[in-house]
């Protein structure tokens, strides 16, 4: 493999996990702090549907002890969009639950954030602040969860 295929591998990576950490932030978010930040941006490109919104069930695999043999644990419901810009990205979206407008806001996020011209907007005033709310949910929830925590211990006797 030359070497400029292996930079533009990397690249690839590095750009394909910065959009799986995006696509997840924003599925994560509440609705109502998705249409907040939409607002704060102040953006309303032109919005094509290509496909969807569509909703269904998405199978659920599992693994005993989180390494052994595949087993099906359930189905959660899942909503799916893909849609285009004015600028001729293209964006995709499934989150899990029925709710479809929100959906169709990821997939804009999405596309969005593929155009070179509005991915520092989408990071700094969306995903960003999305994160650290998320960040700061978890935290709340650990802090929460310590203050029930119980430890249990055993007493040795002097006899053994």
């Amino acid at each position: 493999m030359a070497l400029a295929d292996k930079v533009q591998d990397e690249a690839g990576d590095e750009g394909a996990a910065g959009r799986r950490r995006l696509l997840s932030v924003l599925a994560k978010a509440p609705a109502g702090e998705l249409i907040a930040c939409w607002k704060r941006t102040g953006l309303d490109p032109s919005v094509e549907l290509l496909r969807g919104p569509e909703s269904g069930l998405v199978a659920l695999q599992g693994r005993a002890g989180g390494t052994g043999q595949p087993f099906h644990v359930g189905e959660v419901s899942a909503t799916r969009v893909t849609v285009r810009i004015g600028s001729g990205h293209v964006g995709h979206a499934m989150i899990s639950g029925r709710d479809s407008r929100k959906a169709q806001l990821v997939a804009v996020f999405d596309a969005l954030a593929q155009d070179p011209a509005q991915a520092g907007l989408i990071e700094r005033e969306i995903v960003a602040p999305l994160e650290r709310l998320a960040s700061e949910a978890d935290a709340k929830l650990r802090e929460e969860t310590a203050a029930t925590r119980v430890n249990f211990f055993t007493m040795v006797r002097g006899e053994d």
